[in-house]
């Protein structure tokens, strides 16, 4: 009886420190698919046509994950866009302003191509007065025709496929840089961090040394997940941005979540999924300005 008394009690013991381990563990969980409930946010998008396919698969992904009261404001598109030129657009066209004016926008989703973009600027104050715990996100984006020296010269084609990463990041540093810089001064000059960005276009480098290496489940090739030479995507590079929007405007990771409608016609879908959720979110916690950390 003693001898299995004190088996018992090993046994209770053990089960008693698996407990307060996992205990320990569950609050450190990043999944989505495993955190608390967070409260919708009522977004509002601005952006190019690397941008303004984003907002239906973002509030795809917010249902995925459970998250109810999110809410897809408004959408301004202009193809080819500076974020100056949505500021500029007359009152009769200008969906932003008013929408921003009424103070039940809590986060506005930008993409500038040239930097600096007084737009970013304007748009910031403006917010700020209606709404002070407003967020601004700028977006990274991969560089049209794979150089910024391309972008006046347009070749009228890429071999995307014999570029390697050394040559991506090559490419992107400079770019990288001032969209950092430019956010940085930004922030300071508002007392704040207001502007965080998306490194969607690390996120890009990241997937693309994936197909290089073989292991993006379902692309062979470099040039499969553009439609062509300036750099429009197909929906993998569009599931992998709304990836890293959704973590950076609600500071959690999309791994664990099922995959989106945008994404449900691709070869190996699922597989390709949970990779693109991992790209996105070591992009977003890898970045000084993300707002995010692991």
């Amino acid at each position: 009886m003693q001898s299995q008394a004190r088996r018992f009690s090993r046994r209770l013991a053990v089960l008693i420190a698996a407990a307060s381990l996992l205990a320990f563990v569950q609050p450190l969980r990043t999944s989505a698919a495993d955190a608390t409930p967070v409260k919708g946010q009522r977004v509002f998008s601005a952006g190019h046509s690397f941008h303004y396919w984003m907002p239906p698969i973002l509030a795809n992904v917010a249902t995925n994950a459970g998250i109810a009261g999110h809410v897809q404001v408004g959408l301004q598109p202009i193809g080819g866009s500076r974020v100056i030129q949505h500021w500029d657009l007359p009152d009769e066209k200008n969906k932003v302003k008013p929408a921003l004016k009424t103070g039940e926008v809590d986060v506005l989703t930008l993409s500038p191509i040239y930097l600096p973009d007084a737009g970013i600027e304007n748009f910031a104050k403006l917010a700020l007065e209606h709404n002070p715990a407003i967020r601004l996100t700028v977006q990274e984006f991969w560089l049209p025709f794979e150089s910024v020296s391309a972008w006046t010269n347009k070749p009228k084609s890429i071999d995307r496929d014999s570029m390697t990463v050394a040559q991506l990041r090559a490419a992107h540093a400079d770019y990288f840089k001032s969209m950092d810089a430019h956010v940085t001064s930004l922030n300071k000059q508002l007392g704040k961090q207001v502007i965080f960005v998306v490194p969607s276009g690390q996120a890009v480098i990241a997937l693309r040394e994936k197909i290089i290496k073989g292991e993006a489940p379902g692309i062979a090739k470099q040039s499969e997940i553009f439609t062509d030479v300036l750099g429009h995507v197909n929906a993998p590079i569009m599931v992998l941005a709304t990836y890293c929007h959704f973590a950076v405007i609600y500071k959690r990771s999309p791994a664990g979540l099922p995959v989106p409608a945008a994404l449900a016609k691709q070869p190996e879908a699922e597989k390709l999924n949970r990779l693109l959720q991992e790209l996105a979110w070591d992009a977003v916690t890898k970045h000084p300005l993300s707002g995010v950390k692991r």
